[in-house]
């Protein structure tokens, strides 16, 4: 890899031993997948938060860093709520070791917003170079905004955010970003318009591929949904919606893939079997401003019956208070920091509804229960009968 001065002294240890550990770590990212350079980035985002999946290892490991983060640089969600964990049942042993981990982030200098959905608190523009780890993050800031990111791991996205750089290779690179298969999705099926359902179906058959859709038209949360279940069911990265996606308007965009693929309307309705639930969990990703008014609507008036988790970032909550005050009167809760996959506190239950095709693919191995799909309006009403 071609290194300019700065980083060849980074490399050699004269800023550390911390920023020495960094280098290591994007140099030998950058020989294995044949990068020639480094890049500057303008933003990282960082997993490996939530003590659930790092455990007392990762933890020790963090502990023993001491440099500074050199871009902004934010956090995939943790385990539990920052504030009042053990109203979500939480065990304070957990929650001991989670708070280490989140004071092990905090003196490396990144911000303790804890999302999955960083683009709604940090202005990320079109062909931006960043190291963002967190897959359906990953499958947006590429997909939707026209930015430039792998899916990174939590270390090599730490290193690249002390570093302020990655190893410029895969869909850093402009060519490396066209579709690879067509897919259309089969009109008349009663869910069509459920994007995380076609997503979680989609990811199954193209696998790490990156797909270009031709007869849908999704709104900004429709592609969040669908990408995040892309990720999750596939490896998808990066996916093209024909005259949707910023990059399928350019003219240098060559969309010609060799194979088409169908998502059946029958595959859609079969994921929708009615079960009992004892819980109902939505935000996965976390929900937007718009998700969060209409859940607002739809349970004015109403209460729940059920345990009903309703997730998103801390800033988004924050910023939004008349939606929040109005899903919490119904008897939900708003739980900020966390997510369905990564907290303890879905642990506890059998079977779990959720309107996302990303939880809809985790859910069982990440929180060993049971899990049903349906639409929002189903979520609610399951909660609320």
């Amino acid at each position: 890899m071609n290194l300019d001065k700065e980083d060849e002294m980074i490399l050699a240890g004269e800023y550390g031993e911390t920023r020495q550990k960094m280098m290591e770590i994007l140099v030998a990212l950058g020989k294995v997948f044949g990068a020639e350079s480094l890049v500057p980035i303008t933003s990282a985002q960082i997993s490996g938060a939530s003590y659930k999946t790092i455990g007392k290892w990762g933890l020790e490991w963090l502990s023993n860093l001491d440099s500074k983060v050199a871009v902004p640089s934010v956090l995939n969600p943790i385990g539990m709520p920052r504030e009042n964990w053990q109203d979500i049942g939480i065990p304070k042993d957990f929650a001991d070791s989670q708070n280490e981990v989140i004071a092990a982030y905090k003196r490396l200098g990144i911000r303790l917003e804890c999302t999955c959905t960083p683009y709604y608190l940090n202005i990320t523009n079109y062909g931006d170079h960043l190291a963002w780890s967190e897959s359906s993050a990953v499958s947006y800031a590429n997909s939707v905004l026209g930015a430039r990111t792998n899916r990174e791991g939590g270390p090599s996205a730490l290193a690249a955010a002390m570093i302020g750089k990655t190893p410029n290779y895969g869909l850093h690179l402009f060519e490396n970003r066209m579709p690879q298969v067509a897919v259309e999705v089969e009109a008349g099926a009663k869910y069509a318009n459920h994007f995380g359902a076609v997503g979680y179906l989609a990811g199954k058959l193209v696998g790490n591929r990156i797909p270009l859709f031709t007869n849908i038209r999704p709104s900004r949360d429709q592609l969040k949904a669908m990408g995040a279940a892309m990720a999750a069911s596939g490896a998808v990265a990066l996916y093209h919606v024909k005259g949707i996606t910023p990059e399928t308007r350019l003219p240098t965009f060559k969309a010609v893939p060799s194979e088409t693929i169908t998502i059946e309307k029958s595959d859609i309705d079969e994921l929708f079997k009615e079960v009992d639930v004892d819980a109902v969990a939505v935000g996965c990703p976390h929900c937007s401003p718009d998700e969060l008014a209409k859940l607002a609507e739809l349970l004015d008036g109403k209460k729940v019956t059920k345990t009903f988790y309703v997730f998103a970032a801390k800033g988004v909550k924050s910023a939004n208070p008349e939606y929040v005050a109005k899903i919490e009167k119904s008897g939900a809760r708003v739980v900020e920091d966390t997510c369905i996959v990564v907290s303890p506190a879905m642990d506890k239950f059998d079977t779990v509804m959720v309107n996302s095709g990303k939880a809809f693919a985790y859910v069982p191995n990440m929180c060993g229960c049971n899990v049903r799909i349906g639409t929002t309006e189903e979520c609610v009403d399951a909660a609320t009968k």
